[in-house]
Protein backbone atom coordinates (compact mmCIF):
# COMPACT_ATOMS: atom_id res chain seq x y z
CA UNK A 1 0.00 0.00 0.00
CA UNK A 2 1.10 3.56 -0.68
CA UNK A 3 1.06 6.82 1.23
CA UNK A 4 2.48 10.24 0.31
CA UNK A 5 3.71 13.20 2.29
CA UNK A 6 3.18 16.43 0.32
CA UNK A 7 4.76 19.77 1.27
CA UNK A 8 3.31 23.10 0.23
CA UNK A 9 6.35 23.89 -1.93
CA UNK A 10 5.62 20.79 -4.04
CA UNK A 11 8.16 18.38 -2.52
CA UNK A 12 6.70 14.87 -2.28
CA UNK A 13 7.86 11.85 -0.25
CA UNK A 14 6.56 8.37 -1.02
CA UNK A 15 6.11 5.84 1.76
CA UNK A 16 3.89 3.31 3.47
CA UNK A 17 0.85 4.05 5.67
CA UNK A 18 1.57 4.05 9.39
CA UNK A 19 -1.25 4.34 11.88
CA UNK A 20 -4.61 5.38 10.48
CA UNK A 21 -5.26 5.82 6.78
CA UNK A 22 -6.86 8.89 5.23
CA UNK A 23 -5.66 12.46 5.04
CA UNK A 24 -4.39 15.05 7.49
CA UNK A 25 -2.98 18.57 7.31
CA UNK A 26 -0.69 20.58 9.55
CA UNK A 27 2.56 22.47 9.90
CA UNK A 28 5.45 20.15 9.01
CA UNK A 29 8.08 20.11 11.79
CA UNK A 30 10.76 17.71 13.01
CA UNK A 31 11.73 16.46 16.46
CA UNK A 32 15.32 15.35 17.16
CA UNK A 33 14.62 13.38 20.35
CA UNK A 34 15.78 9.76 20.44
CA UNK A 35 13.30 8.97 23.22
CA UNK A 36 9.99 10.25 24.52
CA UNK A 37 7.83 9.72 21.43
CA UNK A 38 4.78 8.97 23.59
CA UNK A 39 5.16 12.28 25.44
CA UNK A 40 5.60 14.06 22.11
CA UNK A 41 2.43 12.58 20.64
CA UNK A 42 0.31 13.58 23.64
CA UNK A 43 1.78 17.08 24.13
CA UNK A 44 -0.99 19.64 23.36
CA UNK A 45 1.67 22.04 22.05
CA UNK A 46 1.85 19.87 18.90
CA UNK A 47 -1.79 20.56 18.05
CA UNK A 48 -2.17 21.04 14.28
CA UNK A 49 1.38 19.96 13.49
CA UNK A 50 2.71 16.98 11.55
CA UNK A 51 5.77 15.73 13.41
CA UNK A 52 8.67 13.92 11.76
CA UNK A 53 10.97 11.99 14.10
CA UNK A 54 14.64 12.17 13.08
CA UNK A 55 15.60 9.11 15.16
CA UNK A 56 15.52 6.15 12.74
CA UNK A 57 13.69 3.60 14.94
CA UNK A 58 10.39 4.64 16.50
CA UNK A 59 7.97 2.48 18.47
CA UNK A 60 10.51 0.12 20.05
CA UNK A 61 8.97 0.34 23.52
CA UNK A 62 5.35 0.46 22.36
CA UNK A 63 2.77 2.52 24.25
CA UNK A 64 1.98 2.29 27.96
CA UNK A 65 -0.72 3.82 30.14
CA UNK A 66 1.61 5.80 32.42
CA UNK A 67 3.58 8.15 30.15
CA UNK A 68 0.95 10.20 28.23
CA UNK A 69 1.00 13.94 28.89
CA UNK A 70 -2.74 14.17 28.21
CA UNK A 71 -5.66 11.87 27.49
CA UNK A 72 -5.21 11.84 23.71
CA UNK A 73 -2.79 12.27 20.82
CA UNK A 74 -2.54 15.90 19.69
CA UNK A 75 -0.25 15.73 16.67
CA UNK A 76 -2.07 16.14 13.37
CA UNK A 77 0.11 13.54 11.66
CA UNK A 78 3.21 11.45 12.27
CA UNK A 79 6.25 10.69 10.10
CA UNK A 80 8.81 7.98 10.93
CA UNK A 81 11.63 6.27 9.10
CA UNK A 82 11.54 2.66 10.29
CA UNK A 83 8.67 1.59 12.55
CA UNK A 84 9.50 -1.03 15.15
CA UNK A 85 8.46 -4.51 14.04
CA UNK A 86 8.39 -5.81 17.61
CA UNK A 87 7.34 -4.02 20.80
CA UNK A 88 9.95 -4.63 23.52
CA UNK A 89 8.94 -3.33 26.94
CA UNK A 90 7.28 -4.94 29.94
CA UNK A 91 5.31 -1.69 30.38
CA UNK A 92 3.82 -1.72 26.87
CA UNK A 93 0.07 -2.28 26.51
CA UNK A 94 -0.13 -1.89 22.73
CA UNK A 95 2.05 -1.16 19.71
CA UNK A 96 2.56 2.39 18.51
CA UNK A 97 0.98 1.52 15.15
CA UNK A 98 -2.16 0.23 16.89
CA UNK A 99 -2.25 3.29 19.15
CA UNK A 100 -2.13 5.69 16.21
CA UNK A 101 -4.92 3.78 14.48
CA UNK A 102 -7.05 3.82 17.64
CA UNK A 103 -6.55 7.59 17.91
CA UNK A 104 -7.24 8.21 14.23
CA UNK A 105 -3.80 9.70 13.59
CA UNK A 106 -2.72 9.47 9.95
CA UNK A 107 0.97 8.64 9.60
CA UNK A 108 3.56 7.60 7.08
CA UNK A 109 6.83 5.66 7.11
CA UNK A 110 9.38 7.05 4.64
CA UNK A 111 13.02 6.25 3.98
CA UNK A 112 13.88 9.94 3.56
CA UNK A 113 13.42 11.49 7.01
CA UNK A 114 16.96 12.87 6.77
CA UNK A 115 16.19 14.50 3.41
CA UNK A 116 12.93 15.86 4.84
CA UNK A 117 14.72 17.35 7.85
CA UNK A 118 17.39 19.00 5.68
CA UNK A 119 14.65 20.38 3.42
CA UNK A 120 12.84 21.95 6.40
CA UNK A 121 16.09 23.38 7.79
CA UNK A 122 16.82 25.03 4.45
CA UNK A 123 13.28 26.13 3.51
CA UNK A 124 11.67 26.47 6.96
CA UNK A 125 8.65 24.82 8.53
CA UNK A 126 5.70 24.76 6.13
CA UNK A 127 2.24 23.37 5.58
CA UNK A 128 2.00 19.72 4.64
CA UNK A 129 -0.41 16.84 4.22
CA UNK A 130 -0.27 13.06 4.52
CA UNK A 131 -2.50 11.06 2.19
CA UNK A 132 -3.23 7.34 2.01
CA UNK A 133 -6.03 4.97 1.06
CA UNK A 134 -9.05 6.64 -0.49
CA UNK A 135 -7.50 10.10 0.05
CA UNK A 136 -4.85 9.53 -2.63
CA UNK A 137 -5.18 11.71 -5.73
CA UNK A 138 -2.91 13.24 -8.40
CA UNK A 139 0.01 15.09 -6.80
CA UNK A 140 -1.00 18.45 -8.28
CA UNK A 141 -4.38 18.20 -6.60
CA UNK A 142 -2.84 17.21 -3.26
CA UNK A 143 -0.43 20.16 -3.37
CA UNK A 144 -3.35 22.54 -3.89
CA UNK A 145 -5.24 21.02 -0.98
CA UNK A 146 -2.18 21.51 1.25
CA UNK A 147 -1.86 25.13 0.17
CA UNK A 148 -5.50 25.75 1.11
CA UNK A 149 -4.95 24.44 4.64
CA UNK A 150 -4.40 26.95 7.49
CA UNK A 151 -0.88 28.00 8.49
CA UNK A 152 0.52 28.44 12.00
CA UNK A 153 1.14 32.19 11.88
CA UNK A 154 -1.95 33.92 13.21
CA UNK A 155 -3.34 30.67 14.66
CA UNK A 156 -5.10 31.11 18.01
CA UNK A 157 -5.08 27.58 19.41
CA UNK A 158 -4.68 27.70 23.19
CA UNK A 159 -8.39 27.58 23.97
CA UNK A 160 -8.78 24.58 21.62
CA UNK A 161 -6.53 22.45 23.84
CA UNK A 162 -7.19 23.99 27.26
CA UNK A 163 -9.31 22.44 29.98
CA UNK A 164 -12.95 23.51 29.84
CA UNK A 165 -13.33 23.58 33.62
CA UNK A 166 -10.94 24.23 36.51
CA UNK A 167 -9.52 21.27 38.39
CA UNK A 168 -7.13 20.78 41.29
CA UNK A 169 -3.96 18.67 41.53
CA UNK A 170 -3.32 18.22 45.27
CA UNK A 171 0.05 18.65 46.91
CA UNK A 172 2.06 15.50 47.48
CA UNK A 173 2.70 15.44 51.21
CA UNK A 174 2.26 18.60 53.27
CA UNK A 175 0.78 21.55 51.41
CA UNK A 176 3.14 24.54 51.25
CA UNK A 177 1.69 26.77 48.53
CA UNK A 178 -1.37 27.39 46.38
CA UNK A 179 -0.58 27.86 42.69
CA UNK A 180 -2.97 29.08 39.99
CA UNK A 181 -1.85 27.46 36.72
CA UNK A 182 -3.35 28.79 33.50
CA UNK A 183 -3.72 25.91 31.05
CA UNK A 184 -2.64 27.10 27.61
CA UNK A 185 -1.87 23.48 26.66
CA UNK A 186 -0.45 22.16 29.94
CA UNK A 187 1.20 18.75 30.19
CA UNK A 188 0.35 16.39 33.07
CA UNK A 189 3.94 16.38 34.31
CA UNK A 190 3.94 20.13 34.99
CA UNK A 191 1.44 20.27 37.88
CA UNK A 192 3.01 17.04 39.14
CA UNK A 193 6.42 18.73 39.39
CA UNK A 194 4.84 21.46 41.49
CA UNK A 195 2.81 19.00 43.57
CA UNK A 196 6.08 17.19 44.41
CA UNK A 197 7.19 20.42 46.05
CA UNK A 198 4.09 20.82 48.19
CA UNK A 199 2.05 22.96 45.79
CA UNK A 200 -1.72 22.58 45.49
CA UNK A 201 -2.22 23.42 41.82
CA UNK A 202 -5.48 24.94 40.62
CA UNK A 203 -5.48 24.44 36.83
CA UNK A 204 -7.59 27.11 35.10
CA UNK A 205 -8.89 27.47 31.52
CA UNK A 206 -6.93 29.51 28.99
CA UNK A 207 -9.76 32.07 28.93
CA UNK A 208 -9.25 32.95 32.61
CA UNK A 209 -9.02 36.65 33.44
CA UNK A 210 -6.79 38.24 36.05
CA UNK A 211 -9.83 38.34 38.34
CA UNK A 212 -10.40 34.60 37.85
CA UNK A 213 -6.75 33.86 38.62
CA UNK A 214 -6.52 36.08 41.69
CA UNK A 215 -9.82 34.70 43.01
CA UNK A 216 -7.91 31.50 43.83
CA UNK A 217 -5.81 33.66 46.21
CA UNK A 218 -2.66 31.97 44.94
CA UNK A 219 0.81 32.22 46.44
CA UNK A 220 2.06 32.10 42.85
CA UNK A 221 0.78 32.06 39.27
CA UNK A 222 1.97 29.80 36.46
CA UNK A 223 1.36 30.09 32.68
CA UNK A 224 1.93 26.86 30.75
CA UNK A 225 3.18 25.78 27.36
CA UNK A 226 0.74 25.64 24.47
CA UNK A 227 0.25 25.73 20.68
CA UNK A 228 -0.26 28.55 18.22
CA UNK A 229 0.97 32.05 17.56
CA UNK A 230 1.57 34.10 20.75
CA UNK A 231 0.69 37.25 18.81
CA UNK A 232 -2.96 36.14 18.92
CA UNK A 233 -3.11 35.54 22.70
CA UNK A 234 -4.32 39.00 23.74
CA UNK A 235 -6.57 37.66 26.49
CA UNK A 236 -3.76 35.75 28.19
CA UNK A 237 -1.46 38.77 27.92
CA UNK A 238 -4.03 41.03 29.56
CA UNK A 239 -4.62 38.48 32.33
CA UNK A 240 -0.90 38.25 33.05
CA UNK A 241 -0.56 42.02 33.18
CA UNK A 242 -3.18 42.00 35.93
CA UNK A 243 -1.24 39.33 37.81
CA UNK A 244 2.01 41.29 37.52
CA UNK A 245 0.31 44.49 38.68
CA UNK A 246 -0.96 42.59 41.73
CA UNK A 247 2.61 41.61 42.58
CA UNK A 248 2.01 37.84 42.72
CA UNK A 249 5.05 35.63 41.99
CA UNK A 250 4.96 34.39 38.41
CA UNK A 251 6.58 31.53 36.50
CA UNK A 252 6.03 30.78 32.81
CA UNK A 253 7.15 27.97 30.52
CA UNK A 254 7.35 27.98 26.70
CA UNK A 255 4.14 29.68 25.48
CA UNK A 256 3.99 31.19 28.97
CA UNK A 257 7.41 32.74 28.33
CA UNK A 258 6.11 34.32 25.14
CA UNK A 259 3.03 35.64 26.95
CA UNK A 260 5.32 37.08 29.64
CA UNK A 261 7.41 38.78 26.96
CA UNK A 262 4.34 40.33 25.39
CA UNK A 263 3.07 41.46 28.81
CA UNK A 264 6.38 43.28 29.26
CA UNK A 265 5.89 45.05 25.93
CA UNK A 266 8.16 42.85 23.82
CA UNK A 267 7.37 41.35 20.44
CA UNK A 268 7.44 37.77 19.22
CA UNK A 269 8.47 36.24 15.91
CA UNK A 270 8.34 32.88 14.11
CA UNK A 271 11.51 30.81 13.99
CA UNK A 272 12.57 29.37 10.65
CA UNK A 273 12.10 25.75 11.71
CA UNK A 274 11.82 25.94 15.49
CA UNK A 275 13.39 24.03 18.36
CA UNK A 276 11.95 20.57 18.97
CA UNK A 277 13.89 17.87 20.74
CA UNK A 278 15.68 17.00 23.97
CA UNK A 279 19.23 18.17 23.23
CA UNK A 280 19.18 21.97 23.11
CA UNK A 281 22.04 23.74 24.99
CA UNK A 282 20.82 26.71 27.04
CA UNK A 283 23.10 29.00 29.04
CA UNK A 284 22.15 30.75 32.28
CA UNK A 285 23.71 34.16 31.71
CA UNK A 286 24.08 34.91 35.43
CA UNK A 287 26.18 31.82 36.19
CA UNK A 288 27.51 30.71 32.81
CA UNK A 289 26.11 27.25 33.48
CA UNK A 290 24.94 25.33 30.41
CA UNK A 291 21.99 22.96 30.64
CA UNK A 292 20.83 20.45 28.05
CA UNK A 293 17.12 21.01 27.75
CA UNK A 294 13.91 19.85 26.08
CA UNK A 295 12.23 22.20 23.60
CA UNK A 296 9.06 22.43 21.56
CA UNK A 297 8.48 25.89 20.12
CA UNK A 298 8.21 27.55 16.75
CA UNK A 299 7.98 31.13 18.04
CA UNK A 300 10.31 33.19 20.23
CA UNK A 301 10.51 36.49 22.12
CA UNK A 302 12.46 39.38 20.61
CA UNK A 303 14.36 41.07 23.45
CA UNK A 304 17.66 42.98 23.81
CA UNK A 305 20.53 40.76 24.93
CA UNK A 306 22.85 43.58 26.01
CA UNK A 307 21.55 44.29 29.51
CA UNK A 308 18.40 45.31 31.39
CA UNK A 309 15.59 47.03 29.51
CA UNK A 310 12.63 49.05 30.72
CA UNK A 311 9.11 47.63 31.06
CA UNK A 312 5.88 48.90 32.68
CA UNK A 313 6.85 46.78 35.71
CA UNK A 314 10.41 48.00 36.11
CA UNK A 315 13.65 46.75 34.59
CA UNK A 316 13.79 43.28 33.04
CA UNK A 317 16.53 41.20 31.48
CA UNK A 318 17.20 38.14 29.38
CA UNK A 319 18.37 35.37 31.73
CA UNK A 320 18.96 32.46 29.32
CA UNK A 321 20.00 32.10 25.68
CA UNK A 322 20.19 29.19 23.27
CA UNK A 323 23.82 28.53 22.37
CA UNK A 324 22.86 27.29 18.90
CA UNK A 325 21.25 30.51 17.67
CA UNK A 326 21.19 33.08 20.55
CA UNK A 327 17.41 32.72 20.79
CA UNK A 328 15.96 34.21 23.99
CA UNK A 329 15.33 31.30 26.37
CA UNK A 330 14.48 33.11 29.60
CA UNK A 331 13.28 36.43 31.03
CA UNK A 332 12.89 37.96 34.49
CA UNK A 333 11.85 41.18 36.15
CA UNK A 334 14.76 42.54 38.17
CA UNK A 335 12.73 44.00 41.04
CA UNK A 336 9.59 41.85 41.00
CA UNK A 337 9.08 38.11 41.57
CA UNK A 338 8.50 37.08 37.96
CA UNK A 339 10.48 34.91 35.55
CA UNK A 340 10.00 32.52 32.64
CA UNK A 341 11.87 30.12 30.39
CA UNK A 342 11.25 29.08 26.80
CA UNK A 343 12.18 25.43 27.36
CA UNK A 344 10.72 22.57 29.44
CA UNK A 345 12.10 21.92 32.94
CA UNK A 346 9.28 19.43 33.53
CA UNK A 347 10.40 17.25 30.58
CA UNK A 348 9.04 13.81 31.43
CA UNK A 349 11.33 11.94 29.06
CA UNK A 350 14.28 14.09 30.13
CA UNK A 351 16.70 15.69 30.32
CA UNK A 352 16.24 16.88 33.90
CA UNK A 353 19.03 19.50 34.08
CA UNK A 354 16.49 22.31 34.57
CA UNK A 355 14.09 20.67 37.05
CA UNK A 356 15.38 23.03 39.74
CA UNK A 357 13.48 25.93 38.16
CA UNK A 358 10.43 24.71 40.05
CA UNK A 359 12.44 25.16 43.25
CA UNK A 360 13.19 28.74 42.20
CA UNK A 361 9.46 29.33 41.82
CA UNK A 362 8.88 27.96 45.32
CA UNK A 363 11.68 30.19 46.63
CA UNK A 364 9.93 33.23 45.15
CA UNK A 365 6.64 32.26 46.77
CA UNK A 366 8.39 31.69 50.12
CA UNK A 367 10.07 35.10 49.93
CA UNK A 368 6.80 36.82 48.98
CA UNK A 369 5.05 35.17 51.92
CA UNK A 370 7.85 36.31 54.23
CA UNK A 371 7.57 39.91 53.07
CA UNK A 372 3.80 39.84 53.48
CA UNK A 373 4.16 38.65 57.07
CA UNK A 374 7.03 41.01 57.82
CA UNK A 375 9.55 38.16 57.98
CA UNK A 376 12.64 38.27 55.78
CA UNK A 377 14.59 41.11 54.27
CA UNK A 378 13.97 43.29 51.25
CA UNK A 379 16.62 41.63 49.13
CA UNK A 380 15.17 42.03 45.65
CA UNK A 381 12.35 39.66 44.80
CA UNK A 382 13.51 39.09 41.25
CA UNK A 383 16.93 37.81 42.26
CA UNK A 384 15.74 34.29 43.05
CA UNK A 385 14.91 33.82 39.40
CA UNK A 386 18.61 33.84 38.52
CA UNK A 387 20.11 32.13 41.55
CA UNK A 388 20.79 28.44 42.08
CA UNK A 389 17.65 26.74 43.44
CA UNK A 390 17.34 25.05 46.78
CA UNK A 391 17.63 21.28 46.48
CA UNK A 392 14.16 20.39 47.71
CA UNK A 393 13.65 17.55 45.23
CA UNK A 394 16.39 15.03 44.57
CA UNK A 395 17.36 13.61 41.20
CA UNK A 396 15.47 10.36 41.75
CA UNK A 397 12.24 12.22 42.46
CA UNK A 398 12.79 14.52 39.49
CA UNK A 399 12.86 11.57 37.10
CA UNK A 400 9.72 9.86 38.41
CA UNK A 401 6.49 9.86 36.42
CA UNK A 402 3.28 11.33 37.87
CA UNK A 403 1.13 9.03 39.91
CA UNK A 404 -1.91 7.52 38.23
CA UNK A 405 -4.04 9.75 40.48
CA UNK A 406 -2.68 12.92 38.91
CA UNK A 407 -2.48 11.56 35.35
CA UNK A 408 -5.68 9.64 34.98
CA UNK A 409 -8.18 10.76 37.55
CA UNK A 410 -7.44 14.49 37.57
CA UNK A 411 -5.55 15.80 34.56
CA UNK A 412 -6.83 13.32 31.98
CA UNK A 413 -10.44 13.40 33.16
CA UNK A 414 -10.49 17.14 32.56
CA UNK A 415 -8.47 16.97 29.34
CA UNK A 416 -11.17 14.71 27.87
CA UNK A 417 -13.18 17.91 27.45
CA UNK A 418 -10.58 19.43 25.14
CA UNK A 419 -11.24 19.93 21.44
CA UNK A 420 -11.48 17.19 18.85
CA UNK A 421 -8.69 16.19 16.50
CA UNK A 422 -7.98 18.20 13.36
CA UNK A 423 -8.24 16.01 10.29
Amino acid sequence: MTAVLVLEDGRVFQGAPYGAEGETFGEMVFNTGMTGYQETLTDPSYHRQIVAMTAPHIGNTGVNDEDPESSRVWVAGYVVREPARVTSSWRARRSLDDYLREQGVVGIAISGTRALTRHLRERGAMRAGIFSGDALAPVEELVERVRRSPGMEGADLAEEVSTAEPYVVPAIGAKRFTVAAVDLGIKAMTPHRMAERGCEVHVLPASSTAEDILAVDPDGVFFSNGPGDPATADGAVEALRGVLAAGRPFFGICFGNQIFGRALGLGTYKLRYGHRGVNQPVQDRSTGKVEISAHNHGFAVRAPLDGPFDTPYGPAEVTHVNLNDDCVEGLRLVDRPAFSVQYHPEAAAGPHDSAGLFDRFCDLMEQARGRASGVGGDEGAGRAASEEPSATVNAEQASEKPSATVNAEQANATMNTKGGKDA
